[in-house]
């Protein structure tokens, strides 16, 4: 099935939900405290999606009604401990992230700009990498786990004060190289299953398998508390459970193949708002 039938026929998709649990349709809106988050959005010039669908939309309205009421959201509880965590110094220069950050507000834009080329590294950086660098560089600190608790619960924090802020990540000049081969690796058949990423998110989203309704894969919504693990997870993590899903050997979280791959996700959803953290199955 072509883009274009594909992008015809969402709609009629979502909204009858082929028989499964409903969800809120083309025309719900994700409202947050007051603040409305576009949920589609046209593709961009070198988007090969003519429509951009958030995550939110292809799951059921009691999922989708969690994300609408930060009290109500369960990866909300996380957050408030990576606020604690803000203020809280740690390692041997005994600074906490505000002595060098002051509010956690200052972070406001960061998280819909990730990753991105690290000039002064010369290394793709994503979220996870600016707060490692932070705690053992300028705190003294031991390095948080990449995809743990504690480090997603700041990502977490920090993705919440760019609510609403455009995705535009980068990735031309010296992050091609590693756009191109996050590309690849989207679109490379791997796995006992054959399977690519764009199988599922590309040529047959908004369709079931088993239970699970298929959405683009968009990541503006990550650190995600998904309901099946009842915790905030990584993007990181995410592509490490598609890969076992279609019985591939994963990559390494924080691995150049998966920072290639988070950029790759990343720029496909230049465009949507970010949302995080949002509330998945």
């Amino acid at each position: 099935m072509n883009i274009v039938t594909k992008t015809t026929m969402i709609s009629g998709i979502i909204a009858l939900s082929l028989g499964f649990a409903a969800n809120a349709g083309e025309d719900a809106k994700l409202v947050i405290n007051g603040q409305e988050l576009a949920t589609h959005v046209k593709g961009g010039p070198d988007s090969p999606l003519d429509e951009l669908f958030s995550g939110w939309v292809f799951r059921t309205e009691e999922t989708q009604a969690l994300q609408l009421d930060d009290f109500e959201n369960p990866g909300m509880v996380f957050v408030d401990h990576a606020r604690d965590t803000w203020e809280t110094a740690e390692g041997t220069a005994g600074k906490s992230c505000a002595d060098c950050h002051g509010d956690v507000e200052s972070m406001a834009g960061l998280r819909a700009v990730l990753p991105r080329w690290n000039a002064d590294k010369g290394a793709l950086y994503t979220m996870e990498d600016y707060i490692n660098d932070s705690v053992v560089n300028h705190m003294g600190a031991e390095k948080w786990k990449y995809t743990g608790a504690k480090m997603q619960a700041m990502v977490g924090l920090i993705s919440l004060q760019s609510r609403g802020h455009t995705v535009a990540v980068e990735t031309g000049g010296p992050a091609a190289a590693a756009y191109e081969l996050g590309k690849e690796i989207y679109y490379t058949r791997v796995g006992q299953l054959d399977m690519a990423c764009s199988n599922c998110h590309e040529d047959n989203y908004g369709v079931y398998i088993r239970a699970d309704h298929l959405s683009q894969g968009q990541i503006n919504g990550f650190p995600a508390y998904r309901l099946k693990n009842a915790k905030l997870n990584a993007v990181h993590a995410r592509f490490k459970g598609c890969m076992k899903n279609i019985r591939a050997t994963p990559y390494k979280p924080a691995g150049d193949e998966f920072r290639a791959l988070e950029l790759y996700v990343a720029s496909r959803g230049n465009g949507l708002p970010i949302e995080g953290p949002s509330v998945r199955n």
